[in-house]
């Protein structure tokens, strides 16, 4: 393998959307959670957009973010302007490719796994991200959670890239 692991992590609502004026239109604490359990101690990939709605660096990762602005710095982002400059960047076994949606489609050809949040419910937002196409995606783990205190019931998936034959 010539690149590091990648791993898009996301959370999806039933009808696509990921997000909503900067953030999530739903507030799930254990996706929270399952979010930094999957991301901790590696490099985190992301656009501008989605390191603008972090609520500062977290911690025990790197943010890279991948911008078109040539112009753009932030204190504790690692700013690169391409795909291969993002992953030469990261410099490491696994990466995080965490948003927003015009990253996920630049990183989508090359991810090796998915780790989806998928939420029963279809909010209004202004960004989205197509279903899996499961031709090329397997199913390898699902953990179900029903809705709880006023939070939509959800599922935690792991899906890996079929290998072509």
């Amino acid at each position: 393998m010539n690149h590091p692991e990648i791993v898009l992590v996301l959370a999806r609502a039933a009808n696509g959307t990921i997000g909503k004026d900067g953030g999530m239109p739903w507030h799930i604490p254990a996706d929270l959670r399952h979010f930094k359990q999957v991301t901790k101690g590696r490099p985190m990939i992301m656009g501008r957009k989605t390191f603008d709605s972090l609520p500062g660096l977290l911690d025990g990762r790197r943010h890279i973010v991948l911008t078109r602005d040539q112009d753009w710095e932030e204190e504790g982002a690692e700013v690169v302007h391409s795909v291969a400059e993002a992953l030469k960047r990261a410099n490491g076994p696994h990466v995080c490719v965490i948003g927003g949606a015009e990253i996920y489609s630049l990183f989508l050809p090359l991810a090796d796994r998915v780790e989806l949040t998928e939420i029963a419910a279809s909010p209004d937002g202004d960004a989205t991200v197509a279903a899996f196409d499961m031709a090329v995606w397997q199913e390898i783990a699902r953990e179900s959670h029903a809705a709880q205190g006023g939070a939509p019931a959800y599922d935690f998936v792991t899906l890996l890239r079929r290998v072509a034959t």
